[in-house]
């Protein structure tokens, strides 16, 4: 398309889960429901529209060792755009890609910075590893360098455990928390344990990620103060393998991490009915690939949340929570298109008819 094509997309237009318009069109990169007038170079796409899919836990410029080049980075981005990606919230990356945001047929990205972990609690090369003493510093920090958000190491592997512990003391998640919002970010944090979020939740985080050691006490504590899920279910599904490669030198952990594993779907049930927002992230990045969207729309439905629900965890409801408009007057124009309507059959996400991201059509 030229910078003066005008694009013309008509079929169904799903600006809301019952919302639903016949046409739209794009005109200097934004969605318009006029027809502009006396436009003459007009391309039309057909099918089902949605705002570009969200993965709000994606880590671009990371692999299993650590960062990665920059072409590598925009591979990732690419597999990701390609599936229908077209905003991610970049859970935590010690790459710089700031260069994405110059590429107008990249996805556009919300930085949560560099992960802050504990001391030699996580993998290697990902993140600032801090004692506590540390950490409200080290948070101010990330929150000055991502897009309004820092992320936490709750838990990981405490070797002389041999198990699942909490990485931080509660008066400096507190203290570190308090700082993040005195700055404008919000606070997401990984964990798999149970240990941890009560501690967090009470502290005033915002999210959590992975969340599998939500319990009957916690999950009331995180409906009550709002705060939000994204359980990267495709994530998860690694636990039993984890598990097989540690399961000499630290057993108590590995079946810690089975017991995890075979609750995934009551917990992530038990957090829906209970009020909890729940959003749709895949990991990605790490040790899984990218492009992972739609399987995780998939999962969270085996997880017993409604379909159209788990559409609106990548679609509506997440571009709302991170404050990015979907398909509205004037906004720009990213959207995916679908032969058939995904609100019926979610699986319909992984075969994407048309992308098309700042109002060109991109795959």
């Amino acid at each position: 398309m030229s910078d003066h094509a005008v694009l013309h997309v008509k079929g169904r237009m799903l600006v809301g889960p019952q919302e639903v318009r016949d046409e739209l069109w794009v005109v200097g990169g934004r969605i318009s429901y006029d027809r502009p007038a006396g436009a003459q170079d007009v391309r039309t796409v057909e099918g089902w529209a949605l705002p570009g899919l969200v993965d709000a836990h994606c880590h671009v410029g990371l692999d299993a060792h650590g960062p990665v080049p920059a072409d590598v980075s925009e591979k990732q981005a690419l597999t990701d755009r390609d599936a229908g990606t077209l905003l991610i919230r970049d859970a935590g990356s010690p790459s710089d890609t700031r260069w994405i945001d110059d590429r107008e047929d990249l996805p556009k990205i919300i930085r949560a910075g560099r992960h802050i972990a504990r001391t030699r609690r996580y993998i290697r090369n990902y993140a600032w590893e801090v004692e506590p003493e540390d950490l409200v510093a080290y948070v101010a920090q990330e929150a000055r360098r991502g897009d309004g958000w820092v992320k936490l190491v709750g838990d990981w592997i405490d070797r002389e455990a041999g198990d699942l512990t909490a990485c931080w003391p509660r008066g400096a998640v507190e203290a570190a928390i308090a700082e993040a919002h005195r700055l404008g970010a919000r606070v997401t944090a990984h964990c798999f344990a149970e240990d941890s979020l009560r501690d967090l939740v009470e502290a005033g985080i915002d999210c959590v990620e992975h969340a599998t050691g939500l319990t009957e006490e916690t999950i009331p504590l995180f409906a009550e103060r709002g705060v939000a899920i994204v359980p990267t279910l495709v994530n998860i599904a690694t636990f039993p393998r984890l598990a097989d490669g540690g399961e000499t030198k630290f057993p108590r952990w590995s079946a810690h991490m089975r017991r995890l594993h075979e609750g995934r779907y009551d917990t992530v049930r038990a957090a829906y009915d209970a009020g909890i927002p729940v959003y749709v992230g895949t990991d990605a990045g790490g040790s899984l690939p990218h492009g992972l969207v739609a399987a995780e729309v998939e999962e969270l439905v085996t997880a017993g949340i409604p379909p159209l629900q788990a559409l609106s965890a990548t679609t509506w409801s997440a571009h709302r929570w991170l404050g990015r408009p979907g398909l509205e007057e004037g906004a720009p124009a990213d959207l995916v298109v679908y032969d058939e309507d995904p609100r019926t059959d979610v699986r319909v996400l992984a075969a994407p008819r048309r992308v098309v991201l700042n109002g060109r059509v991109v795959g």
